[in-house]
């Protein structure tokens, strides 16, 4: 399955349709309320890459101080490669999980340089969306989130990447089952995001469970979205 080709998915799952959820409507209610985000320019995808490692649970000040961190001892990644793990470590440990994303990144940037011998990931720009995706699943740590930011981000390829927010919302919705694996969740949604609306609905849902649709005590009764919901309508 392409991921930039949405379509109808053979889910798998008993009794779970999404072709019940009009998720049109759903987009064009979150766009009437936060507007519609564009991605007007792609940037670096390797610098993308690492930035979407770096802010795996923590905040976006963190992430962002620390990436500018990494940036700042090594300017080019050629240094990171060369540099000790327990160096990149230290160097990102505001961000948590420093050990963790240090391995990742050294192994990453280790492995391309072998394979390309530069480290640069800017044709990924000329690759398709399904092609990019499975090229950049053969990195150790590089989960489908992280990839799926990565391509829409950087590249602007229409891949649909999952956050804690968009869970907690597609799941209320019912737009993915309850019990879903996270390699699913992004498999079934980049069959049905239609074209063109993969990075509004990514930057709106996430806004909206920020705002209102949070862990605790939604606020239901302001939700542009709560006549597609079934958590919503569960609660009135």
């Amino acid at each position: 399955m392409s991921a930039s080709s949405p379509r109808k998915a053979e889910t798998g799952d008993a009794d779970f349709s999404q072709s019940e959820k009009p998720i049109r409507y759903i987009i064009q209610n979150l766009e009437r309320t936060y507007g519609v985000p564009e991605n007007r320019r792609a940037s670096d995808p390797l610098d993308m890459l690492v930035k979407i490692i770096l802010s795996q649970a923590t905040s976006d000040t963190n992430s962002h101080r620390t990436f500018a961190a990494l940036k700042k001892r090594f300017p080019v990644w050629d240094a990171a490669m060369r540099a000790r793990e327990t160096t990149i470590a230290d160097t990102i440990r505001a961000g948590g999980l420093a050990n963790q994303k240090a391995k990742v990144i050294k192994t990453l940037l280790g492995q391309l340089k072998d394979e390309h011998g530069t480290l640069d990931l800017k044709f990924l720009h000329d690759l398709s969306a399904e092609e990019a995706v499975d090229y950049l699943k053969q990195f150790r740590g590089i989960g489908p989130k992280t990839i799926a930011c990565t391509l829409l981000f950087a590249c602007r390829k229409e891949v649909f990447p999952l956050d804690t927010h968009i869970f907690r919302i597609l799941r209320r919705v019912g737009l993915i089952p309850q019990k879903c694996t996270d390699a699913r969740a992004h498999e079934m949604m980049n069959a049905i995001v239609p074209p063109g609306k993969f990075y509004s609905f990514h930057v709106n849902l996430v806004t909206h469970g920020r705002t209102l649709c949070r862990p605790r005590e939604p606020l239901c009764e302001r939700c542009p979205i709560v006549e597609y919901c079934d958590y919503g309508n569960s609660r009135f």
